[in-house]
């Protein structure tokens, strides 16, 4: 258990639920739950501009919840599972953790 908790440290954990903190960043989130996607179709499917999903866009990689990669002209996004994963494992490693010690009986 203390090893999945070492993947991810406070600091990490606050810039990620951070960068969760914004709608349009979840809405992007979930866009890439079918795959990859690049900016120009987010922008089609929000309606929103190529400068505000770029905004987003840097955030969510930054926070390393999407990785990029690069075809052409052309930059394609697509969820970070292994970031994802340990995020996930984390929060279940603080929720046992946290049914386990119980300081009042």
């Amino acid at each position: 258990m203390l090893e999945q908790l070492k993947k991810i440290n406070s600091a990490q954990f606050v810039g990620i639920m951070e960068s969760l903190s914004d709608p349009i960043r979840i809405n992007i989130l979930e866009l890439m739950m079918n795959g990859e996607i690049c900016v120009c179709d987010i922008v089609k499917v929000t309606g929103l501009s190529q400068s505000k999903i770029s905004y987003h866009i840097k955030i969510l990689k930054d926070s390393g919840l999407i990785s990029d990669r690069q075809e052409g002209r052309w930059v394609y996004y697509k969820l970070n599972l292994e970031v994802l994963s340990d995020i996930q494992n984390w929060m279940g490693n603080l929720i046992q953790s946290s049914k386990n010690k119980r300081n009042c009986k």
